[in-house]
């Protein structure tokens, strides 16, 4: 157990209240460290947070929770029970999707799941069951690899990473690897679409990323009832119920420094908060071309990384509730590839578009009237790299994806049914959320920015200013962003010579299912 006596000396301050922010505000002060979060917006919870439009409520950004044993460790790091704070529910189907006529129903039981890929695509299930063993083996391996930091050079030839080289170092893409498994080109889709998590084409991105796949189809997924907000929104209470203080309305104009250490923050107030250390939770963009006040990344070296695809949002409160359609799913591109190479060279807003959509009031009674319901939409589309005038076409986009949706789904009537809607384009994420290059999935998780090539958990010009969020390792999506927080937090600790319990969950969990 952390001293917590000895820690209450410390000052940590946290820039940004998002899920990187939150989780290691949550267990620092559950440590004893004295914390403090400054946040620009007027609300907690970042690119996760809850939008309301009348009387609907939206998740932002990400919908559902997968590894949640992930973010039961984060609570138990901060002596507290998942189960006990929120309302999770698994969901079972998981997802529908859908190629033209075509649509399988997801499930994480996998006899559910063979026999739902026997009745759509006859003969594969032996492809599945093969996966799900293999993916099982590299997922073991993969796990201490993600988990641990990399400061130092010397971090690349940790044992467990070298253990796992074979798997790390492979020319195949998560769509090459599954034609392994798979000869129906759709089903193999089935197993890679994940990699939007990564905001990534299957055909791009590396194959050791087919474990997200694995992750859905052997633990599933999970709804929070009142949005996947109420994640951070807890998170928050927890911090300041140990002590932290979380200030709303305070955005950070700089990070302060004395050489090569960081000194504290400065508000745009013009507040001075000083630090032992910061964790920063901004974007890490945005964050490395503008707030490192002197230590500043030109804008123009940081465009020449990899990054990201960007999204088009719908959110639409509707008078009515389609219950015969299901919670989540996915409308393929006619030509998904064509549409993922569109997307991926930076340059062509498809026309072609895949459309994921969450009507999650099917499930949820609390985020819209009784009778109404709250639908989601996203479609990935290009970031702003190279200019689009979204303001110019985002109508006529709109109207192509209410199209396809009322083409392809039970929704007929879509726009006859909404209430309220707010829309969100690549455009509005670069210069209204701080989004660089409105990238929503942040760096690339190509092989050249993974690991030690990733930006650290402890920025390199600093010895005391450390990294959380989707653009440092291990990467994007929330058990990730989960864990960057955490390793930050653990750095923390050991720089100030304090020690703490390591929660690990996962390895258990995969052995008791062995």
């Amino acid at each position: 157990m952390a001293d917590s006596r000895k820690n209450s000396d410390r000052h940590i301050v946290v820039v940004g209240a998002g899920p990187g922010g939150l989780t290691a505000a949550m267990i620092l002060a559950h440590r004893g460290y004295r914390v403090t979060v400054v946040e620009k917006a007027a609300q907690v919870g970042g690119r996760s947070a809850r939008l309301k439009a009348g009387s609907y409520e939206f998740d932002t950004g990400p919908t559902f929770l997968h590894q949640k044993f992930t973010l039961e460790e984060m609570f138990q790091e901060a002596g507290r029970n998942l189960d006990d704070e929120l309302d999770l529910i698994q969901l079972d189907p998981m997802t529908r999707l859908k190629w033209g006529q075509t649509s399988i129903e997801t499930s994480s039981d996998p006899v559910k799941m063979a026999s739902e890929i026997e009745r759509v695509f006859p003969g594969e299930s032996d492809g599945f069951r093969r996966f799900m063993s293999d993916q099982e083996e590299k997922f073991r391996l993969l796990v201490p690899c993600l988990t641990a930091s990399y400061s130092r050079f010397r971090d690349l030839f940790r044992k467990c990473l070298l253990d796992a080289f074979p798997y790390v170092a492979t020319r195949h893409s998560v769509f090459s690897l599954l034609g392994e498994y798979f000869s129906d080109e759709r089903l193999r889709l089935a197993f890679t679409f994940q990699s939007k998590y990564l905001g990534m084409s299957p055909w791009k991105c590396p194959a050791l990323f087919s474990i997200l796949a694995f992750l859905e189809y052997r633990f599933g997924i999970y709804h929070v009832q009142g949005g996947i907000s109420r994640i951070s929104e807890r998170m928050a209470e927890i911090a300041e119920q140990d002590g932290a203080e979380v200030r709303l309305d305070s955005p950070v104009r700089e990070v302060l420094s004395q050489g090569w250490e960081t000194s504290g923050v400065r508000l745009d107030s013009g507040e001075v908060i000083k630090a032992d250390a910061v964790v920063l939770n901004a974007d890490y963009g945005h964050a490395v071309t503008q707030l490192l006040n002197g230590h500043n990344v030109p804008e123009n070296k940081v465009r020449r990384k990899g990054f990201s695809c960007s999204t088009f949002m719908l959110y639409l409160g509707l008078d009515t509730l389609y219950e015969a359609e299901p919670h989540h799913q996915i409308l393929f591109a006619d030509d998904y590839r064509k549409n993922l190479t569109e997307i991926q060279n930076e340059r062509v807003v498809s026309e072609d578009m895949s459309v994921y959509v969450r009507n999650s009031s099917v499930t949820d009674p609390l985020v819209a009237p009784q009778g109404h319901s709250n639908l989601y939409v996203l479609v990935p589309t290009i970031n702003t790299r190279h200019e689009v005038d979204w303001p110019a076409m985002q109508s006529s986009y709109r109207d192509k994806v209410l199209d396809r949706i009322e083409a392809q789904t039970g929704m007929k009537d879509l726009r006859d049914r909404i209430v309220e809607e707010r829309m969100i384009t690549p455009q509005n994420w670069r210069d209204d959320e701080s989004v660089f290059m409105g990238a929503t999935f942040n760096l690339k998780h190509s092989l050249n920015q993974l690991l030690y090539l990733r930006p650290h958990n402890r920025y390199s010009k600093f010895s005391n200013l450390y990294l959380a969020g989707g653009g440092t390792h291990p990467g994007s999506g929330l058990p990730t962003i989960y864990e960057s927080a955490r390793i930050s937090a653990n750095m923390i600790s050991e720089q100030f010579g304090s020690k703490y319990d390591r929660i690990d969950l996962t390895m258990p969990l995969l052995t008791a299912g062995s």
